[in-house]
């Protein structure tokens, strides 16, 4: 793997927290350019409004995981036409911190934000594998699925993820552990699985919905840039050159 490809995948790491997808996938990376162990990567969102505290988050993730990359040794993130840029990446050029950067107006930290959109993350998550067996069995009882068990998943991306979800909230990953559990890793009583599947079925309608208004309000922004320069590593974004090593 070159340094480029470890940077992509680094970038690939990092979630959007209220869509749950990567920033690579949703498109948000503009550019990744590249010389030796200096690494400058440009992010663009949907709209120029989109939430301070998302915006910064992922801007700061980003940076976070190129950070860790045992190669890198510069590492500059910067967030393009947003309404809120110079306050964000000033604070990212500095490692402000969120409270740092902006001051009295972060009245909470992130670590909050975070959980919450993990935990919505997890229930939409678990919500698929459950309608999945739901579809592959229509006789099935929905009240039976409160009893299904991690070992009883097929072995798919749709588990994979589930499990990832999980060991992100501390969730036993153990194969007898049940699915459906609540956010502290506490069953359903048989009489409560409908409508706790339910209100998970509205968590992931919610996340996905958003997830393609987000692509097509970006796609309608930026109606002739792509994400190339993550897949061809001589795209030249921003008229710098990018070199992979």
């Amino acid at each position: 793997m070159t340094r480029y490809d470890d940077a992509c995948a680094a970038l690939g790491a990092v979630i959007d927290p209220e869509l749950d997808e990567p920033i690579t996938d949703l498109g948000f990376v503009r550019s990744l350019v590249m010389a030796g162990g200096d690494v400058e990567v440009h992010l663009r969102l949907p709209t120029s409004f989109c939430a301070p505290n998302f915006a910064y988050l992922m801007a700061s993730d980003a940076k976070d995981a190129l950070t860790k990359l045992d190669w890198t040794e510069q590492v500059v993130v910067e967030l393009d036409d947003h309404h809120d840029s110079g306050i964000i990446n000033a604070g990212l050029a500095t490692d402000a911190g969120y409270r740092g950067t902006f001051g009295h107006e972060a009245d909470s930290d992130l670590d909050d934000l975070r959980l919450t959109f993990q935990r919505k993350a997890h229930t939409a998550a678990m919500e698929r594998c459950l309608t999945q067996l739901l579809r592959s069995d229509p006789d099935r009882p929905e009240a039976s699925l409160g009893q299904v068990r991690l070992h009883d998943l097929p072995d798919n991306p749709m588990t994979d993820a589930l499990l990832r979800r999980r060991a992100v909230l501390g969730l036993s990953l153990a194969p007898q552990s049940v699915v459906m559990v609540d956010h502290h890793g506490c069953g359903y009583d048989p009489d409560d699985v409908p409508v706790g599947l339910r209100r998970a079925r509205s968590t992931r309608i919610s996340i996905d919905g958003n997830a393609h208004f987000c692509r097509g309000l970006l796609s309608t922004r930026y109606p002739t840039e792509s994400s190339a320069a993550l897949r061809d590593p001589t795209f030249v974004p921003l008229a710098t050159l990018t070199i992979p090593d």
